[in-house]
């Protein structure tokens, strides 16, 4: 072999790993979301029929290079269908609508169990003693790359797109706080100035979330999300997107702050329920405590 041929040879070996996965990708969304995929979001998702067009066109495509990217696999004893799949890749990408963001870089695997699963929790005490203990979970985002669901879980949270409760948009949530570097409730934003006017928005409704949650006063919002900001955040995107019309009517400035973030306005999607009683919700305590 000539020394042309073989640098020739040894640069297309060098550059297939780079450019044959975008050629794919490229070949892959040139194809329209399979009519099979369209009735699963018809009879799984409905919110989405009820998106602007531009919206869906858009949502299909990011479902079409979620499920081409990412890898589902099946835990105990459980057999992925296309409906399971594409009903959670809908889901998760309801979030990334209108943002410039890749579709979850860092995410290659999801975990999909039949129903709550085990996962292991070790508990640190006094002196740093480790204390092995067992947790049962509903969903878990982990910073390797994966997400781990429970099915049943994933079809109670698309049956009711009203109650807050969604684990597809909790775990998910959570992959979209790591990108800042780690899930801390502060995801990337893109300027100092939005790190500002998040930090104390968010800083201030989590702190009257924990005031409520300590009181077991009814709130918009889950008591979970007074676990700690990371959670807050995931608390607060489930709530954003299934229950707009409350979230900004009691929270209007967390409200201001998760549409900016999110580049949609989910009261578009949905009617605006009847008001509550007016004891139903608290209103929220005087005070701010400052960081986040």
């Amino acid at each position: 072999m000539d020394a042309i041929s073989f640098i020739a040879l040894s640069a297309f070996g060098v550059l297939l790993p780079i450019f044959w996965p975008r050629w794919r990708l490229r070949r892959v969304l040139a194809r329209p979301l399979p009519p099979a995929a369209l009735d699963i979001l018809r009879r799984k998702v409905p919110v989405v029929g009820r998106l602007a067009p531009g919206l869906q066109t858009q949502l299909h495509r990011l479902i079409v290079q979620f499920l081409h990217q990412k890898k589902f696999i099946g835990c105990a004893g459980l057999e992925v269908s296309d409906e399971m799949a594409v009903t959670i890749a809908a889901q998760a990408c309801l979030l990334l609508l209108n943002r410039p963001s890749k579709v979850y870089p860092a995410l290659h695997t999801i975990l999909l169990y039949p129903g709550e699963f085990v996962a292991r929790r070790d508990q640190v005490g006094p002196g740093g003693v480790v204390t092995p203990g067992r947790s049962s979970m509903l969903g878990e985002s982990w910073d390797d790359g994966r997400v781990v669901l429970a099915w049943d879980a994933v079809q109670r949270g698309t049956a009711d797109w009203s109650d807050g409760q969604n684990v597809v948009l909790h775990e998910f949530a959570h992959q979209l706080d790591s990108e800042s570097g780690r899930a801390n409730g502060a995801p990337y934003l893109g300027s100092p100035d939005s790190y500002r006017n998040w930090s104390e928005v968010l800083q201030r409704d989590y702190q009257h979330l924990r005031f409520h949650a300590m009181h077991r006063q009814r709130t918009v919002m889950d008591h979970y999300g007074a676990t700690n900001p990371a959670e807050f955040f995931a608390v607060a995107t489930e709530t954003f997107f299934e229950k707009p019309w409350q979230m900004a009517e009691h929270h209007a400035e967390l409200f201001a702050e998760f549409a900016k973030y999110y580049r949609v306005d989910p009261r578009q999607w949905q009617a605006q329920p009847p008001p509550p009683p007016a004891e139903e919700l608290p209103a929220a305590p005087h005070g701010h405590a400052a960081g986040w």
